[in-house]
């Protein structure tokens, strides 16, 4: 029986598996990801992350829990780059590049304590950025719109799970987004501060998403007047989001949870 070594870490609660390999995913990897994710039958996680180490950092490929593909994850990116500054010793000022489907990501090593990490990561530009009004199971919800390398949909007004559980549902697999949506509903608390709740494609709610912390973030400074630097409390945690003409910028911490030998292959 084959298997393998798997890193799990976490940020903010978003917790992903991360399986070290020679030459990127599997041709069974969005099988492996539904089975090793599974919170009961598996180790359980939001993600996994199929990472091949390069000298600048690390190539990746990620899969949602449910087997989907996903472009990037804010808080994944964080994970390897905590891993990487684990097992390389990394000081504070390193350096890491992450590859994901939606372009290289660059990490600064902020600071370092045991397992955990904290970094800045330059998280690219928004683009298609827009506000539209959506029409929803009859309500027409009014959102903004845009891409942080993965899509996203930010709708401001109540915080509560069962407008969560409706409209993250509902929206993320909505016709208007083809590929599917993230979804995240935020209060905007003060001019440098806002509070969100996720339901992340392909997973479901989440307790964090680093793109979906800067998604909302920027649909708050470009559709709010809020602040360009700005606090973003999710219910793991807040971290704090600039943008800038450079572009996004995301700073949080990341940490490893444990080292786990995992058969790949189904028991017999």
């Amino acid at each position: 029986m084959a298997r393998r070594l798997l890193i799990k870490a976490q940020a903010y609660g978003n917790d992903f598996l991360i399986a070290p390999v020679a030459g990127g995913a599997p041709v069974d990897g969005a099988d492996r990801a539904r089975r090793v994710c599974d919170r009961r039958h598996g180790v359980g996680a939001d993600g996994l992350i199929f990472a091949t180490t390069t000298d600048a950092g690390a190539e990746t490929e990620l899969f949602n829990s449910d087997g989907s593909r996903a472009e990037v994850s804010g808080n994944g990116v964080r994970c390897v780059a905590a891993w990487l500054a684990h097992e390389r010793a990394l000081q504070p000022g390193s350096r890491v590049t992450i590859g994901t489907g939606a372009g290289p990501k660059r990490l600064t090593l902020l600071e370092s304590a045991k397992a955990r990490s904290t970094f800045e990561a330059a998280m690219g530009h928004p683009t298609g950025l827009a506000q539209r009004v959506l029409d929803f199971d009859g309500e027409e919800v009014r959102a903004s719109v845009l891409s942080m390398g993965n899509p996203h949909c930010v709708i401001f007004g109540d915080l509560t799970d069962e407008r969560l559980q409706r409209l993250g549902r509902g929206l993320a697999t909505l016709a208007e987004f083809p590929a599917g949506t993230n979804v995240e509903l935020a209060h905007l608390e003060a001019a440098d501060r806002i509070r969100i709740l996720i339901w992340e494609r392909g997973v479901g709610p989440t307790s964090s998403s680093g793109t979906g912390t800067c998604a909302a973030a920027v649909a708050a400074i470009a559709h709010h007047a809020a602040s360009r630097r700005i606090d973003v409390a999710a219910p793991g945690g807040v971290q704090r989001v600039e943008w800038t003409d450079d572009g996004v910028s995301l700073v949080g911490w990341a940490e490893l949870v444990a080292r786990v030998d995992w058969p790949f292959s189904p028991p017999a």
